[in-house]
């Protein structure tokens, strides 16, 4: 059976795609459809915040795409040794809490040591969070993109824990992905599963994927891989057949396989 991953291919240099690893496990084809284009802004700001480690209680990030923002700052050498000369160290004696395995594998790629990974999504990261950090201490440090939910901000803003949000990316539709819609349904069929992987993922696809099914829409499996993305399939009037205990290629392979 054919699932469609409407996600970006893992990064050729880490070897091959842990979805459709998994997924393949359970001998369903899995194909990976880029939805989203991403555009860093505000990079020389990040990385004068980052220069001043002892201003912040620690950092936090929601998504991968913000590691990808200081690594692309990591890229200039004078950055990169001041970044491993001092940094790095001063950084590491504060947490930085992270959500999901993705962005903790990052984190590490960058010398810090994550914590909250099992967490998942944001509301559990906000309560891991508040378990940990005391009110009105000094601020955590949140590289984050410009539609970023403010699940996380409101529940920390309640317990008095101060939290400074600087937007570092900017998401928009990938130039690719009608295009890509089409020839994979005319070239593989309608899939028996399709996973959005994002809120946006559910924007910017739903419909598509609704007229290329046609009358066949209604046997496709749709699945979230977390309960913000399953909600914006239900506001968008979708039946969700299942939703990734954790935001991880083995839970989400064996939620689809279940489903199916």
């Amino acid at each position: 059976m054919k699932v469609l991953l409407l996600k970006d291919p893992k990064d050729k240099e880490s070897g091959p795609d842990p979805y459709i690893k998994e997924l393949g496990s359970y001998s369903l084809e899995a194909t990976l459809i880029p939805v989203l284009s991403f555009e860093f802004s505000s990079l020389d700001n990040l990385f004068e915040k980052l220069s001043h480690p002892e201003s912040y209680g620690g950092l936090v990030f929601t998504s991968p795409r913000a590691l990808e923002a200081i690594k692309i700052c990591l890229k200039e050498k004078s950055k990169k040794e001041a970044w491993a000369k001092s940094l790095k160290q001063m950084w590491n004696i504060k947490p930085t809490y992270v959500v999901g395995k993705a962005t903790a594998s990052l984190v590490e790629e960058i010398g810090l040591t994550p914590q909250g990974e099992k967490s998942g999504n944001a509301e559990k990261l906000a309560e891991y969070i508040c378990s940990r950090e005391k009110a009105n201490s000094s601020a955590l440090l949140f590289p984050c993109g410009a539609l970023k939910r403010e699940v996380l901000p409101t529940v920390l803003r309640e317990k008095g824990i101060a939290l400074e949000s600087l937007t570092v990316y900017q998401t928009s539709q990938h130039p690719d992905l009608q295009q890509s819609l089409s020839s994979y349904f005319s070239q593989q069929g309608v899939p028996a599963c399709v996973v959005f992987f994002s809120p946006s993922g559910v924007k910017f696809c739903l419909q598509h994927i609704q007229k290329l099914s046609g009358d066949l829409i209604n046997q496709v499996k749709l699945a979230a891989i977390g309960p913000s993305t399953a909600e914006a399939l239900r506001g968008a009037g979708a039946a969700v057949s299942c939703t990734a205990g954790s935001p991880a290629a083995q839970e989400l392979a064996a939620a689809v396989h279940r489903a199916l």
